[in-house]
């Protein structure tokens, strides 16, 4: 099986010549698991904002791959090895053209969005961070964000400083910029759209505001890749990471881009094969970026997936996407906002895809539970934003909807239908 075969077979699966009209039923064609019951009734799935569902384009490429030419990469001289390197080295192209990177060689593959914010740390931040630096992070943070740089606090003795956000669950622009003109302040890492509350930052400003003063910046894009387009060129940040399971692809691979001339700078992040030049017994010389990050075998597999995921997105258009949820959206906010019991713990006036709200009078898991066996996904917790639930006083959390591609306005009545059900047995 060669390469083309591989692109060719699963771009028949992009059915959807949208053009200007988003056709969500041939979306939800395309994603096998919207086919199944979930305790016997029709899956409404309103937890991607935790991890997204596949598409057949996503499950073919991968399977083709373990069917077909599979092997490791990089050395082998043999036709599958070779086969098998370009669809890797692709998908890194993939990625590289779909945030706008300058070039592949600005794209490491880690495990997932987590891995890649503990590589900057254990890297970038042993490399420039003494005792008595600080790092500006938010209030909105995932743990992601905020506990790699806990463990350098502890180490090093740095300082962190949480910019605000206000009760609307709005980010407080002023506050992070009073924070910038704290003493010794090296890096700013932030989130690009909370998972908690769906609060949009203005990341293009944070890091213009950052880099006036010649600070790092770091923009944890976990939630905002998949939801419209991306330039990291244009945001002019430093590094920017996300999850491939978050944008429709594999669980197993996140994407770690940074500046060249950064990423080249700094030391490696774990010993093996091949993020070396080479190794004797009293010395060593290091692979160059991206190499150099990428110690041993990869996720080959899930980074074709995630290069189909990427293929797959694009030929519907992000911009498509991003209108179709943005209606979908809104239309959900309109239609809890009507239930009487229902609070809606963000008013922010910049949102996106998420829904954190409570029942008047009933725990959250509860409510999540009398939704599962309506059919409805939903999540409930704290959403690895400990300290932001404690910031607002839930100390239960919350229960959160999102919404992702394949949801339909069909799915935002069915999830109404199912909270006032759950809402009059509670």
């Amino acid at each position: 099986m060669s390469v083309t075969a591989v692109t060719t077979n699963h771009n028949i699966l992009n059915k959807n010549d949208t053009g200007d009209h988003f056709d969500v039923d041939a979306v939800r064609h395309d994603f096998p698991a919207l086919g199944r019951e979930m305790n016997d009734k029709e899956l409404v799935y309103l937890d991607t904002a935790a991890s997204a569902l596949k598409s057949k384009a996503v499950i073919q490429a991968m399977t083709q791959l373990m069917e077909g030419p599979y092997s490791n990469i990089h050395r082998g001289l043999y036709e599958m090895s070779q086969t098998t390197t370009l669809l890797y080295e692709g998908a890194r192209s993939k990625v590289a053209n779909f945030i706008n990177a300058n070039s592949e060689n600005e794209i490491v593959f880690t495990r997932n969005g987590t891995e890649a914010i503990n590589l900057l740390a254990r890297t970038w931040g042993l490399q420039n961070l003494q005792e008595g630096d600080r790092i500006i992070l938010t209030e909105l943070e995932h743990h992601a964000n905020i506990v790699p740089w806990h463990m350098l606090r502890e180490e090093l003795g740095i300082i962190l400083e949480f910019a605000k956000i206000d009760e609307l669950g709005n980010f407080d622009l002023e506050d992070f910029k009073a924070k910038l003109e704290l003493p010794n302040v090296k890096l700013a890492s932030f989130a690009h759209i909370s998972n908690a509350l769906g609060t949009v930052l203005p990341v293009k400003e944070m890091v213009s505001l950052a880099k006036s003063k010649g600070i790092t910046t770091i923009i944890d894009g976990c939630q905002g890749i998949m939801h419209g387009s991306v330039d990291v060129q244009d945001l002019g940040c430093d590094f920017y990471i996300f999850s491939s399971h978050k944008l429709y692809g594999p669980s197993g691979i996140g994407v770690l881009y940074g500046r060249y001339e950064m990423l080249n700078a700094l030391p490696p992040y774990q010993g093996g094969g091949d993020m070396i030049e080479t190794v004797d017994y009293d010395k060593i010389t290091y692979a160059e970026a991206p190499a150099r990050f990428e110690a041993g075998t990869p996720a080959i597999i899930e980074a074709v997936g995630l290069g189909a995921s990427i293929d797959y997105l694009s030929s519907l258009g992000m911009d498509n996407i991003e209108a179709h949820e943005e209606e979908i959206y809104s239309h959900l906010l309109d239609e809890m906002s009507k239930i009487d019991r229902v609070k809606l713990i963000s008013q922010a006036s910049s949102r996106k895809s998420v829904v954190s709200f409570l029942i008047n009078g009933a725990h959250p898991s509860d409510v999540a539970t009398l939704l599962d066996k309506q059919g409805v996904a939903v999540r409930v917790g704290h959403h690895c934003a400990e300290p932001l639930m404690k910031r607002l006083g839930l100390e239960n959390g919350t229960i959160r909807a999102s919404v992702g591609i394949y949801t339909s306005k069909q799915d935002i009545t069915r999830f109404i239908e199912a909270l006032n059900k759950t809402i009059r047995f509670l």
